[in-house]
């Protein structure tokens, strides 16, 4: 009975193993460089305007046009994005993470991903 259940668990364990690292965390990838750079559009009064015309164009079809999620697209107006030094969520504009079905956003010019991320910080 014992030999039985051996191939279950080895099955389990590596189903659950799968999935913790299917579910990898963004944040823990930026590196400390991105993760301290600072938003040069923090200070840009049009900057939160503009990053939301960005984001209808390019984000609100996965996030939503309120940016609360849709489906498998998760909320921008949550605790982890609200908490995201706006470096990090720069570098995950640019580098994507195709794990979680965010594509890099690379070819957008960076000062538009900062206006982006200005207005995301805006979120509540």
């Amino acid at each position: 009975m014992r030999r039985h259940l051996f191939p279950l668990i080895l099955i389990l364990v590596s189903l659950f193993l799968l999935v913790a690292a299917s579910t990898g965390d963004w944040l823990s990838r930026v590196p400390e460089k991105d993760r301290q750079r600072a938003n040069p559009m923090a200070a840009e009064p049009d900057a939160p305007l503009a990053g939301s015309k960005l984001f209808q164009q390019h984000c609100a079809s996965c996030h939503g046009h309120d940016a609360e999620g849709s489906g498998k697209h998760p909320s921008l107006r949550s605790d982890r994005i609200r908490k995201a030094q706006p470096g990090e969520l720069q570098w995950l504009l640019t580098n994507g993470s195709l794990r979680r079905g965010m594509p890099s956003w690379s070819r957008l010019p960076l000062e538009q991903r900062w206006q982006i991320v200005t207005y995301l910080k805006t979120l509540k």
